[in-house]
């Protein structure tokens, strides 16, 4: 396992002489929500999102983050532990949701609130654990917790709470997470909406009002979230609290609104927007470097002044001794009943892609299948009326690899693997990825067991038609 072994609190010790007292953190998490806002150079949304313009002047935009995971449960239960979620075994999407499927993190790693709960800290989580692991939530957060049955585990994500720290003990530093709507927010009280007609969609989709609608639903959405993130804000300032607060603001994994965004290994899928503001952070900076969101995790400890165990998968992006990657890797397993198994990596200038199981297309039966569309593309295709690259993205037999240029094929419909002329690049990534399949011990490379499997079956049925499900149906 590859690891970054850290200097005892780096950012802390370098930011101390600009804090009194050991800084609150708060974690501001999104669901669903690709960076469409105009500092990331989506000019739809200029001068829409006032309040995160505000957090990104007072701090640092980070233009290429990218998760772990493109879906929520898998990359939660990363970016909480600060390791890869296929070396801790909780890749698949929503497990440990029965007794027989129990997942329990290895021994040694721990949760990072159970970490700052060890340094004097308390914890919250007004929103979603939804982690894909075993746990006693009174162990990991100290403040607004349900009551459970004597005995009884956590094993299903939790909505509790509102946007705030209630509960907290005055004068005691908090690390804390506020859940937001993100994509999934509701915009009918918005009254400035993006116009559908003006949108542009790319190319894997039919250029129609519907799809150009989902498009605009989902600049819409940011401009909703904004409005939160300014409630939290005076919120924090309206309690004195705002001068001691650091804030992460980010998101699990991209838009939901499109296909081949959410839950795949695209562009879309798992580059998010990261800002960090609040004391001892440097304001208008922006860090153009490709960083992974387990870099927030053990960013979050060492801001804390805490000891970076030596498990992360993540670095200190405010350490002295900071390196900049070369390359990310981000995984998609299972998810909810559709089995699948993708890697990515991404470099300066490529995305790589594997595809393990070349036996199904993209548009394998999914929990978009009900949405409009989803139909949409399935009628078309049916018709033969889908157009040459949605009916290659969506329906084509899938490649055992993919390799796209991203400062000329932003939207990854030109497909490199089969060029001579990139055997050399398609070597390299391919390489980058076998070693870490390796050194993490992706645990991706085995079948997900009969026991998981029967739990998925014995939630969705009927709908479980990949041919892993056969020998649970006879």
């Amino acid at each position: 396992m590859k690891c970054f072994c850290l200097i005892i609190g780096s950012s802390f010790l370098f930011l101390s002489p600009l804090l009194a007292k050991k800084p609150n953190i708060l974690w501001i998490y999104c669901e669903d929500l690709s960076p469409w806002m105009e500092s990331y150079g989506y000019s739809t949304n200029a001068g829409k999102t006032p309040a995160l313009d505000k957090l990104t002047a007072t701090g640092v935009r980070f233009t290429r983050c990218y998760v772990p995971a493109p879906v929520c449960s898998a990359c939660r239960s990363a970016m909480i532990t600060g390791v890869y979620q296929t070396t801790t075994g909780t890749h698949q999407h929503r497990s440990s949701r029965t007794k027989e499927s129990e997942i329990y993190l290895p021994d040694g790693i721990k949760t990072l609130p159970q970490i700052f709960l060890e340094h004097g800290y308390e914890t919250f989580n007004k929103g979603k654990d939804d982690y894909n692991f075993i746990y006693k939530r009174d162990e990991h957060y100290s403040v607004g917790n349900p009551k459970l049955k004597p005995g009884k585990n956590q094993r299903f994500s939790i909505k509790v709470g509102k946007m705030d720290w209630v509960g907290v003990t005055k004068g005691k530093p908090w690390f804390g997470q506020i859940q937001l709507k993100g994509g999934k927010a509701g915009t009918r009280g918005l009254k400035d909406k993006a116009d559908p007609s003006t949108m542009k969609v790319p190319p894997y989709f039919p250029d129609e009002e519907m799809f150009r609608k989902e498009w605009a639903h989902h600049y819409d959405t940011v401009r909703v979230t904004d409005q939160d993130v300014r409630k939290i804000m005076d919120r924090l300032k309206d309690d004195g609290l705002l001068e001691n607060t650091i804030v992460f603001f980010f998101s699990d994994h991209g838009n939901n609104h499109s296909l081949r965004h959410k839950q795949f290994c695209y562009e879309g899928g798992v580059h998010v927007p990261l800002i960090i503001s609040g004391p001892g952070i440097p304001e208008k900076a922006v860090r153009k470097e490709m960083i992974s969101a387990l870099d927030i995790s053990a960013t979050t400890l060492a801001l804390a002044g805490i000891e970076l165990p030596d498990y992360l998968h993540g670095q200190d992006l405010f350490a002295e001794g900071y390196q900049k990657r070369d390359h990310v890797v981000s995984a998609r397993d299972r998810c909810d009943y559709t089995i699948d198994r993708i890697r990515t990596v991404r470099t300066e200038k490529f995305r790589y892609i594997r595809n393990f199981l070349t036996d199904r297309i993209l548009l394998q039966a999914q929990y978009r299948d009900p949405q409009g569309p989803t139909k949409r593309l399935r009628e078309l295709h049916a018709s033969g009326k889908l157009g040459k690259i949605p009916e290659w993205a969506f329906f084509g037999k899938r490649p055992a690899e993919e390799l796209y240029d991203m400062e000329k094929d932003l939207h990854q419909v030109n497909n490199l693997a089969g060029s001579a002329e990139f055997v050399a690049e398609l070597k390299r990534h391919r390489e980058l990825l076998n070693k870490w399949i390796k050194e993490t011990g992706d645990q991706g490379e085995q079948p997900e067991s009969k026991a998981n499997l029967r739990a998925v079956y014995k939630r969705w049925g009927a709908k479980c038609v990949n041919p892993e499900f056969e020998l649970l149906k006879k």
